[in-house]
């Protein structure tokens, strides 16, 4: 079992800046209500939910394919998560994955493709961790 660590530090009310870091090192961004809900420049934690959310999902789905016998090439992930802010009270109403495929090798068809991708949207852990939002659709790609 390995433990992950992210962190935030706010400073002020709610008008005020914070700072997200990741144990690692890799993260260490600025963000506030500009950022999150204003479209001024900065990190949010959507974004952050959404890029976590794609390399996990990415990693699963090439996982399965791998497992299934086909050759991966590149998959490319988007996630998008939509915040709804709701009077003050701001949910998460949808996550839309969009993946493009570059597979080959096992016979593989976009049939296929698409079942390994629902595969990965249903089962990767962060799509479960996710799993309380109302709406999370997919859009798979396969290029062959």
């Amino acid at each position: 079992m390995a433990d992950h660590v992210g962190k935030a530090v706010w400073n002020g009310d709610i008008k005020g800046s914070g700072t997200l870091t990741t144990q690692s090192g890799t993260l260490n961004a600025p963000y506030g209500v500009g950022s999150r809900f204003e479209g001024k420049p900065g990190a949010n934690p959507e974004e952050l939910i959404g890029a976590a959310h794609a390399g996990c999902y990415t990693m699963y789905l090439t996982s399965v394919l791998t497992k299934h016998g086909h050759q991966v090439q590149t998959i490319n992930t988007t996630s998008t998560v939509t915040m709804n802010p709701n009077n003050g009270h701001p949910i998460i109403e949808r996550i839309h994955v969009s993946v493009e495929g570059h597979v080959s090798g096992g016979n593989i068809t976009a049939e296929d493709f698409q079942q390994h991708a629902e595969d990965a949207k249903a089962n990767c852990p962060v799509s479960r961790a996710l799993s309380a939002v109302p709406a999370m659709t997919l859009e798979a790609k396969f290029i062959g």
